[in-house]
């Protein structure tokens, strides 16, 4: 039993040894002459302004999420589809299942409104959001 962690060991090993050799002889061998145009951030062809730690509005990261969640799902569909005759009924249950669970997470982010790119319902508006929950309740 240990010997199989004894190879796991030797592998890592092994891998961090050639990073590490890839590297130093990288070091040795590339030229080293950095300017002030070299060093800059490069932005399309555009000069850099301002600071790089701008914060970016939550929507972009919940779309982005969302994507990525079908997206790797989907990637799941494409060995089911070659190996679907071997699976028989049992594999085409369980994918049903997996797409059941899926349509319903679909359902959940759909009807909690987070596909929308701009939310108009607001709970409890207050200040200038005040009209906005109004106009809601009216249309409701």
């Amino acid at each position: 039993m240990y010997r199989d962690f004894g190879t796991i060991f030797l592998f890592l090993l092994l891998g961090i040894l050639l990073i590490a050799l890839i590297l130093w002889i990288q070091r040795l061998v590339a030229p080293s002459n950095p300017t002030a145009d070299k060093l800059t951030t490069y932005e399309c062809g555009e000069e850099a302004e301002g600071s790089a730690w701008v914060q970016f509005n939550i929507r972009f990261y919940v779309i982005a999420l969302i994507f990525l969640i079908f997206d790797v799902e989907v990637v799941f569909l494409y060995p089911w589809a070659v190996v679907f005759h071997q699976l028989g009924w049992f594999g085409f249950v369980e994918m049903a299942v997996f797409l059941a669970i899926l349509i319903l997470g679909l359902a959940y982010v759909w009807r909690k409104a987070d596909l929308d790119w701009v939310k108009l319902r607001v709970k409890y508006g207050a200040g200038r959001y005040r009209k906005l929950s109004a106009l809601d309740d009216e249309a409701v």
